[in-house]
This record gives C-alpha cells, sequence and structure tokens, in this order.
C-alpha cells in the first residue's frame, strides 16, 4: 500500500496536528500499561526535532460524547511527559477557538495535548465542522493511531479532508507487518484463531480459510466446531446455534486449499475453581459433567509440527482459559515456541488483539515475536479483508 508519509513531507516549523490513540489500561488512579504510549515515540520525537509544534489528539475510554472527569487526558499527561521527555501543555477542553491563539503564539517547537475528543459527540458522527475545527488547529494532519482507523470519525478520516495528511511511523510499521502476514507472505502462512465465539470471527476465518494453508481453532470457538463433527463437550461453553455455521465452514474448507486443525486432546475441569481436578482426555472422550478448558500435550506438539513446516504465522485469541493456571499451559507453550522459531529467524510471527497480547505478556514471548500489534479492532478488521477508512484516507 502507497501512502504519504511524515517523513516524505520534510515538514518543518509547521504545526501539525497528529492523531494519537492513549486509550491506555487505566484502573484505581494509574496505567497498567503504557505501551501504547511507548509507541508514540518516533513520529513525535520526528516532529519536534524538525522544529515543529505538535497538537495531539487522541481519546481516553467511552464517554459516549459527554465530559466525564474520570477519563479526562489529563491524567495521562504525567506519563506523556516521562516516557517522551518533553514538557507538553494541556488544553482542557473542546473550545478550540479558545486554544488556537494560543497555539499560534508558541514557539517552534512547541506540543499541546487537546482534551478527550470523545468529550464531544460529533467526534463518533464524523461532524464535517467538527472535522473543520479540530483542523483548524494546525497546517499538516499525521494518523499515527491505526488502532482507531478502522473508525470513520471525526479525528481519524474527517480532518484530512481540510488538511494535508500523511501517516505516522507507527501506522506504517503496523501496515508493513499486516502486509508480510497477508498480502506478500512467505508460505506456508499458518493462522490461529482463538476465543470464545465463532459468531464474531466469521469474516475473519472465511477472508483467512483463502489466504493460508493451516488454519488453527482453539479456545472455546473450537468447542463449538467439534460439536459439529460430532464429538460430546460436556457442559464446555459453546455457540449451539452456530453448530450449522460450523459445519458449512468445516465443508467449504475441504474445498480450499486450507487444512482445518482441531485439539486431539482436551484438558478438562468441572470448573475454572476445580484446577487440582484437571484432567487431559482424548478429544472423543469429554467427559459428561466437565468443560473443556485447554489443549492437551498431543494438541500442542500437532501444531509445533504445523509451526515447523511454516513460513508466516499470524496469530489473533488464546487456545483456552489463559487468564487462570493451569489452563494457560496451551497458549504459553505454543506462543514460547513460536517466538523460539521466530528468534532463529525460521518464522514471521504477527500477533494481535487485546487477548493475545495479554497472553504473549503472560508467557514472556511478547518481545520475541516479529510483530506484535495492540490496534485491537483495526488488526481485526484489517485480517477480514475490509478498508480502513482512516488508512484510506492517506493513500497516495
Amino acid at each position: 500500500m502507497m501512502l504519504k508519509k511524515i517523513q516524505d513531507a520534510k515538514i518543518k516549523k509547521q504545526t501539525v496536528v497528529l492523531r494519537l490513540d492513549l486509550n491506555v489500561p487505566y484502573s484505581n488512579g494509574k496505567s497498567t500499561d503504557t505501551s501504547r504510549i511507548e509507541k508514540t515515540k518516533e513520529t513525535i520525537h520526528h516532529l519536534i526535532k524538525n522544529e515543529n509544534k505538535v497538537v495531539i489528539l487522541s481519546h481516553f475510554g467511552r464517554p459516549n460524547g459527554r465530559i466525564n472527569k474520570d477519563l479526562s487526558l489529563i491524567k495521562l499527561l504525567g506519563y506523556l511527559n516521562e516516557i517522551l521527555y518533553l514538557d507538553i501543555k494541556f488544553l482542557p477542553s473542546l473550545e478550540i477557538d479558545l486554544w488556537s491563539e494560543e497555539i499560534e503564539a508558541a514557539p517552534f517547537p512547541s506540543i499541546f495535548l487537546l482534551e478527550n475528543v470523545r468529550f464531544s459527540k460529533l467526534e463518533e458522527l464524523n461532524d464535517p465542522d467538527f472535522s473543520s475545527k479540530l483542523a483548524s488547529l494546525g497546517n499538516v494532519y499525521c494518523n499515527d493511531a491505526f488502532s482507531v482507523s478502522h473508525r470513520a470519525h471525526a479525528s481519524t478520516q474527517g480532518i484530512t479532508n481540510y488538511l494535508p495528511s500523511f501517516a505516522g511511523f507507527l501506522v506504517q510499521s503496523e501496515l508493513k507487518a499486516l502486509s508480510l502476514a497477508l498480502e506478500q507472505p512467505l508460505k506456508p502462512v499458518t493462522a490461529i484463531v482463538g476465543g470464545s465465539k465463532i459468531s464474531t470471527k466469521l469474516e475473519l476465518l472465511d477472508n483467512l480459510s483463502n489466504k493460508v494453508e493451516y488454519l488453527i481453532i482453539g479456545g472455546a470457538m473450537a468447542n463449538t466446531f467439534l460439536s459439529a463433527q460430532g464429538y460430546g463437550i460436556g457442559i464446555s461453553l459453546t455457540e449451539k446455534k452456530m453448530i450449522h455455521t460450523a459445519k458449512e465452514i468445516i465443508q467449504e474448507l475441504k474445498y480450499k486449499k486450507c487444512k482445518l486443525v482441531l485439539p486431539l486432546d482436551i484438558v478438562c475441569a468441572n470448573s475454572l475453581n476445580e484446577k487440582k481436578e484437571a484432567q487431559t482426555f482424548r478429544v472423543d472422550c469429554c467427559p459428561l459433567d466437565s468443560m473443556i478448558l485447554d489443549i492437551g500435550i498431543q494438541s500442542q506438539k500437532n501444531i509445533m509440527d504445523i509451526i515447523n513446516k511454516s513460513k508466516t504465522l499470524i496469530w489473533n485469541g488464546p487456545l483456552g482459559a489463559f487468564e487462570t493456571r493451569p489452563f494457560d499451559q496451551g497458549t504459553n507453550n505454543i506462543a514460547n515456541y513460536a517466538a523460539n522459531r521466530t528468534s532463529k529467524k525460521q518464522l514471521i510471527s504477527i500477533a494481535g488483539g487485546g487477548d493475545t497480547v495479554s497472553a504473549l505478556k503472560t508467557s514472556d514471548s511478547i518481545s520475541k515475536f516479529s510483530y506484535v500489534s495492540t490496534a485491537g479492532g483495526a488488526f481485526l478488521e484489517w485480517l477480514e479483508g475490509k478498508s480502513l477508512p482512516g488508512i484510506e484516507s492517506l493513500k497516495i
């Protein structure tokens, strides 16, 4: 994909409106993960080095178009100053007219943080007047928030109608990684898709099945596929209404050059609380009073054998109830195996999605993957083959 890149624009002593995603996890008065802020460094430092003024736009939480002090971006100002080593001026409202003169009077370089753009209901409505007002804060726009680029909002898509618009370094990195995974991958390609519901990942499964050689299904999603094949799954979480759809997917995959991979053995317990009672069974021997909570050793070995054959791995979703030990073993072992292959340059590994990122952090393998996306919904929509409005606006 040919994008207008911020480094090619050679912007100097301009005022740049910069869209970031600062929507970091936050509870009990502090952020539990500032990696999204860390990833903004390259673009911000590039702009400041070239003596530009920077006006940061972002959202934080879901205020639903209302002012909510608990979701004010001022809570993140200290993290930004500390991580970026910059003195950032906070603009505490969306009354744009109040800040235009202050920004214009500031020296080059300077940096500002505007209050949560989702405090206005016009943001998510992609209102042209609100887009124009945001644009009036500068004379160049830069999008470095891939994670919200699947939204046609005022600060991601609407603003591009009023300013010369460019992609930041993080957006470029995300798109390069995804291109390696789906558009020009080294083959064979394997996809791991986990999580709880088939119904939320139908488009993902359909798109991936046309692009990968192996499709590995894990988590509670696998239970629905196992049920569709006639296996008993005890009291496991499943989508009974999706069993027919699972059967159709299984049939479709037979006509595509894509091998469906399901568990061979399963780790079961009567509940998540009964960890000591967990036992491994063959996939056709699930006890009636038990639930499937992880994959067993034989399933792990089978997946490792497939990864050995593969040149590219795409991963979205855990293979079991990874939040609770010992049901994290399947996910952890596969993650570490893929990470080891990646570190030996035998595999390109691309992962993304909230639970996936958490699982890779838990297994301490995240730093060894080729690329891990924090983009969530945008990552999924890209894998589904959808166009992203915020990215379409940046194409040459």
